[in-house]
């Protein structure tokens, strides 16, 4: 019996169909790992003090103005108290030097004076109020209450966040692409999330692609140093509250012919 032996010819051709379906694979849309990642706003005292009161926890949902906790405010009324007196004091003196000059009897260079303590200690006195206020502190944007660092009780120094607030504008997805996917990406397209257990159909829209690669490569570049260069590229999701801060995501472009057809 003879064995069958194809053509050179049949040959050449399966290896060219094969060629084509590979070419036709290579058009899906590629697909990079990448995770979520949040800016928080750290939320904290101007002055040193201890935390008295806390309105909210861990995972509540407050809007902008929502009381957040507060502060010991003893030696600001104490402050008060005092320069509420040094403006009485000052407004009678003023009152008097106006009278004064009115009949003659006093000067106007002491009205002037009296005129100036007078502003003085009302200036002191708005400073006062104004620190005696931010002793409760608000939050300063609608978000969801991440972490809590100091409970009341605690003191907590100025500057040091008493909780850290996550508003909804400020969740992103990073990922990184390759060098080769640069130029089929530019800020503004849409790219479509998948991670395990969220709902289908999550989009995100690309906000930042760095202008410089991660990896910085050898003088002397190779194929295979080139393959090594990755770009950062961070986007922002439709639906922020769908995701997690940490969890991890699969990222895909946008499919050449979606690529062609919106550059028409």
């Amino acid at each position: 019996m003879t064995a069958f032996r194809p053509s050179p010819r049949k040959v050449l051709l399966v290896a060219a169909l094969l060629s084509l379906a590979g070419c036709t694979d290579s058009g899906a849309p590629p697909a990079y790992q990448g995770w979520v990642e949040a800016d928080f706003v750290f939320v904290g005292p101007d002055e040193s003090g201890r935390v008295v009161s806390e309105a909210v926890r861990e995972g509540d949902a407050v809007a902008a103005g929502t009381p957040l906790f507060a502060l010991d405010d003893d030696l600001q009324q104490a402050d008060l108290a005092q320069i509420r007196a040094s403006v009485d004091n000052a407004r009678q003196a003023f009152e008097r030097a106006e009278k004064l000059l009115r009949t003659s009897a006093g000067t106007q260079m002491a009205y002037d004076n009296t005129q100036s303590a007078l502003r003085e200690a009302e200036a002191r006195l708005n400073s006062v109020q104004t620190r005696l206020a931010r002793r409760r502190i608000a939050s300063p944007a609608a978000g969801v209450v991440q972490q809590i660092y100091f409970r009341p009780g605690e003191m907590v120094l100025a500057g040091r966040p008493v909780l850290a607030l996550l508003p909804p504008g400020h969740v992103k997805v990073r990922f990184y692409v390759s060098e080769a996917a640069l130029p089929r990406i530019t800020r503004g397209d849409s790219v479509d999330m998948h991670c395990d257990g969220c709902a289908d159909g999550l989009t995100a829209r690309i906000s930042f692609i760095a202008s410089s690669a991660e990896y910085t490569p050898p003088v002397i570049y190779s194929l295979e140093e080139r393959a090594k260069l990755v770009f950062l590229v961070e986007a922002l999701p439709e639906h922020p509250e769908a995701l997690r801060v940490g969890q991890p995501l699969s990222v895909a472009l946008p499919a050449r012919e979606a690529v062609k057809e919106a550059a028409r």
